[in-house]
């Protein structure tokens, strides 16, 4: 059973593989040549030109016709490759949509026209030469290998009396077969040739895979930024409704024992107190770190008003004044909304400033926030570490922004965020 097996992996796979490989060689002949009568029609033309110059008039036409089979030579090879081997070569990027003559020109001088007219005309040609010699290996290496078998079909007479003749067969049957297990390998050489050359040539080139690959990026970095805004919602949420609400309940139930309860010793009555205390404490420290998740007024009334709670909340006066004719996505306003939080915050703690000054407006589909103090200045990009100014930076760039922060010496201190709201 173990022969069995070994046999079938060391015999039936290659040449399971071979077959179909040897058959994506043979549908691939004709594309190939498809194109070389056109060129043959071509170059008779232009050596007609030396002895009959009204041939000049028909010159163009094998041109033209080439452009026009290239577009159907190219269908044939994608579904070559996609019913022989399973494999889907990739489009190139489409100049145009539609069927005005803009697009019909955009497509004339496009790349991966030309690319594919390079193909079919100067590749396929050169490709179609070593089909040929494959294909001729394999007529050979089986013709040799069943050679008893030709030389049986004979009258009998032929191969017992003629012993010089049946041991040539034995060398020419011998080398058949070795002809036989050198195929698998030169046809799979021949198939990647083949498939890289037609990835390079009939798919997108280089810098349409990056471009593909960018926006591949950029679309699944956008989803997992708004799942973090999603989550971050939900956190929110859940603080809200369940752990600040047993808070509060606790803190209220602490205040009602300790205003009913008057017969209790002094010891237990300063353990409510402290109790209580720290209760309300806990519940004014989750009411920062619910803002600092995602505020709901945020996500009910957008960036005005939750910008005015943030600054209403600071010992500095602040100016917020915010233009918005239409909201922004919800992922643009939170990274706006905690860019402005965080610079509000360090202004209180390291500016020494007196006011500030918030502004947000939308120009066409940039999204300009600008925060500006009168502290003493002097804020470093580089020395704020990996929180604060750093990390407002890598926020605003997570979602394609610019940030910039001017502080000079004495003052004043303006931080400028540019965030992309396109649709």
């Amino acid at each position: 059973m173990r022969l069995t097996t070994w046999l079938q992996l060391v015999l039936g796979r290659p040449f399971r593989r071979a077959g179909h490989r040897t058959a994506l060689v043979a549908a691939g002949l004709p594309l190939h040549l498809a194109v070389v009568p056109l060129w043959l029609w071509l170059l008779g033309t232009m050596a007609a030109l030396v002895h009959a110059p009204g041939a000049v008039a028909v010159t163009p036409l094998p041109v033209l016709l080439t452009l026009v089979v290239t577009p159907l030579l190219t269908a044939g090879q994608r579904r070559r490759y996609r019913a022989l081997v399973g494999k889907d070569l990739p489009r190139p990027a489409v100049p145009g949509p539609g069927r005005t003559w803009k697009s019909a020109m955009r497509r004339l001088t496009g790349r991966a026209l030309w690319r594919q007219v390079c193909y079919h005309a100067v590749a396929g040609p050169l490709l179609a030469v070593l089909d040929l010699a494959v294909l001729a290996f394999w007529a050979a290496a089986l013709v040799a290998a069943s050679l008893y078998v030709w030389i049986w079909a004979l009258p009998t007479q032929w191969w017992v009396t003629d012993l010089g003749y049946t041991t040539q067969a034995v060398y020419i049957t011998a080398g058949g077969l070795a002809l036989l297990f050198l195929g698998p390998r030169l046809t799979g050489a021949l198939v990647r040739l083949e498939t890289r050359a037609a990835e390079v040539l009939l798919g997108p080139s280089r810098t349409e895979k990056l471009a593909r690959r960018v926006a591949d990026l950029a679309e699944s970095r956008a989803g997992v930024l708004d799942a973090a805004d999603a989550e971050r919602r939900r956190i929110e949420r859940d603080l809200h409704d369940g752990a600040q609400q047993r808070l509060v309940s606790l803190a209220v139930n602490l205040g009602l024992a300790r205003a009913t309860l008057g017969d209790l010793p002094e010891d237990a009555r300063k353990v409510i107190d402290e109790a209580h205390r720290e209760a309300k404490e806990a519940i004014a420290e989750l009411n920062d770190l619910v803002r600092g998740l995602h505020p709901a007024v945020l996500e009910d009334r957008g960036l005005d008003a939750a910008l005015s709670g943030a600054a209403a909340r600071l010992p500095i006066p602040v100016r917020v004044a915010v233009d918005l004719p239409r909201r922004p996505s919800p992922t643009i306003e939170a990274v706006a909304y905690f860019v402005v939080s965080e610079a509000l915050t360090n202004v209180v703690k390291h500016a020494q400033a007196t006011r500030a000054d918030v502004t947000v407006q939308r120009i066409g589909e940039t999204l300009l926030v600008v925060v500006a103090d009168d502290g003493a200045g002097g804020a470093d990009l580089a020395a704020v570490g990996g929180t604060g100014l750093v990390g407002l930076a890598k926020r605003v760039a997570s979602v394609d922004g610019t940030f910039s922060c001017r502080s000079p010496a004495g003052g004043p201190t303006v931080i400028t965020v540019e965030l992309p709201c396109a649709p």
